[in-house]
């Protein structure tokens, strides 16, 4: 079982191997339709396509982030739909270096499948690579995926309020540092970053080939943040829970299990005016 990440070697072995569910997550915020377009134009073989928004989100609302966790029940049965059923090993990936891939490797860890993976380096690498490619649609056979939701995995914004100034958490900010700063904001009304959260940009995860830092490094990050506390007690956020997805994934991969997601995240958080707001490092 592959639980964090797969190479590309390990994945080119398995493409014909019906044990294997592979899930192409291509997406741009800023154009929603590009890569639906990508994966049609050319995909790992026997990649489905899972839409960040219709597939892998619930509705918004005026209350909520900008991707809301979905409906279990009806995520579940998306999943069944893509082949998804226990003892599966799923591999994910994106052309984004496992920023958008990381939901559904979270998303499928919270409805209890434990096998699945970030293809490490993503479609970059295994392009890079002269692996194969094709247009031509997976032969699909549906699944019953049965959900075992973990209720502890994720936080609310309401707990958020009242940990966010406890020196026994630690509340980490993936997004870049622009972005924490507050001197950017390209998807959201207001900028800045919650009052007591530390910036770690999902980035920081990363070689400059693309692919994940040893773990021993990635602990090496995480644990100076940590201090003396527990990786349970660290809640990522970002924008709008996605990229935070990484920082959780990148914990596990370091050793380092237990965080919890902020689903709401930044774009949840400015939902009501009456919530402080930071600006500066």
């Amino acid at each position: 079982m592959y639980s964090t990440l797969v190479d590309t070697d390990t994945l080119a072995n398995h493409l014909d191997d019906p044990a294997w569910v592979i899930i192409d997550c291509r997406f741009a915020l800023t154009d929603p339709g590009a890569g639906r377009r990508a994966y049609a134009a050319g995909h790992i073989p026997g990649a489905r396509y899972a839409h960040l928004d219709e597939d892998l989100s619930g509705p918004v609302t005026p209350a909520s982030g900008r991707h809301p966790l979905p409906d279990p029940q009806r995520l579940a049965e998306r999943f069944g739909a893509w082949g998804i059923a226990p003892g599966r090993q799923v591999a994910a990936y994106d052309d984004s270096f496992g920023a958008i891939a990381a939901r559904l490797w979270w998303l499928l860890r919270w409805l209890g499948h434990r096998e699945v993976a970030l293809l490490d380096g993503g479609l970059p690498k295994w392009t890079r690579e002269g692996r194969p490619m094709t247009a031509e649609p997976p032969r699909v056979t549906p699944a019953h995926f049965e959900p075992r939701v973990a209720p502890d995995v994720w936080v609310d914004t309401a707990f958020v309020e009242r940990v966010r100034a406890d020196p026994n958490y630690r509340l980490i900010d993936v997004r870049g540092e622009e972005r924490f700063n507050g001197e950017v904001e390209p998807f959201d009304k207001v900028a800045g970053h919650v009052p007591g959260a530390r910036n770690v940009p999902y980035e920081d995860n990363l070689a400059l080939s693309g692919e994940f830092l040893p773990p021993d490094e990635l602990r090496a990050l995480y644990s100076a943040v940590l201090g003396d506390a527990p990786p349970e007690r660290m809640i990522p956020m970002c924008g709008s829970g996605v990229t935070a997805c990484h920082a959780v994934l990148a914990l596990e991969h370091a050793g380092l299990p237990g965080a919890r997601l902020y689903p709401g995240s930044w774009s949840e958080w400015i939902t009501d005016p009456r919530r402080p707001v930071a600006t500066g490092s």
